[in-house]
């Protein structure tokens, strides 16, 4: 039987506009918006006769929603128990490829949100993801790579409620706090709980931390509202 909750879902353009209006949905939040590129790129991979699971899976990762809803799906299958896959790729190849494209076809951007359709926090989440699996990869046995990439892409999830309109019954204006709710909602896998909590432990480093803070100071055209790049920064200096 399907659980049935309200939440606030934005009208008209979804970064600008703050005027809400009830939503009604089986799931506890909203799908994610994906690129329309995304969709187009996984559509093109599946009426080859045989798909190729690393490109399908590039495709997923090069997208903070379609990585979002990969995780959403797993979650549901996995929970965030121990011994659960560790990559995408593993969760794409357990799923199947029907299942996980229909997840990710599920949100798509809007036509008011094509004026800003590449939200910053999309192109800002995936140049700090390839520095942070570029660090892990120069430091063999800190963190693994496929996961200091999928830490780095969703190290800023916290500012998505707000971006996007939501109101939930996990609404807090605090945006790590936020991104931790979030995680455990989703029950995105072990790991990434963790990062999410270490996140909200001013002054304290950890591998995480420092790995974040170093792939901002690498990256170029920083999103400015970046909830974790201020603090991760102060946190180690």
């Amino acid at each position: 039987m399907l659980k049935t909750s309200v939440v606030e879902f934005p009208a008209g353009n979804i970064l600008s506009d703050h005027r809400y209006f009830p939503y009604e949905m089986s799931d506890e939040l909203p799908d994610l918006p994906v690129l329309p590129e995304t969709l187009l790129s996984l559509e093109f991979l599946l009426q080859e006769t045989s798909v190729d699971l690393r490109k399908f899976t590039e495709v997923v990762l090069s997208d903070l929603g379609a990585t979002i809803q990969i995780l959403r799906l797993a979650g549901q299958e996995y929970g965030s128990a121990e011994g659960c896959p560790v990559r995408i790729e593993d969760y794409i190849s357990d799923l199947g490829l029907t299942a996980c494209f229909n997840a990710v076809a599920s949100g798509t951007f809007g036509r008011d949100s094509q004026q800003r359709a590449d939200f910053e926090i999309w192109t800002h989440s995936q140049d700090v993801a390839r520095q942070c699996r570029q660090l892990a990869e120069e430091m063999p046995g800190s963190i693994n790579p496929d996961q200091a990439y999928i830490a780095g892409l969703l190290h800023a999830i916290g500012s998505l409620p707000a971006l996007l309109g939501w109101r939930w019954r996990g609404h807090t204006d605090n945006q790590l706090v936020a991104a931790l709710k979030l995680a455990e909602e989703w029950r995105f896998p072990r790991y990434l709980q963790d990062f999410f909590c270490e996140n909200l432990m001013p002054g304290f480093s950890t591998p995480w931390s420092e790995f974040l803070a170093a792939a901002h100071q690498l990256t170029k055209g920083s999103w400015a509202r970046c909830p974790l790049e201020r603090s991760l920064t102060r946190s180690i200096v």
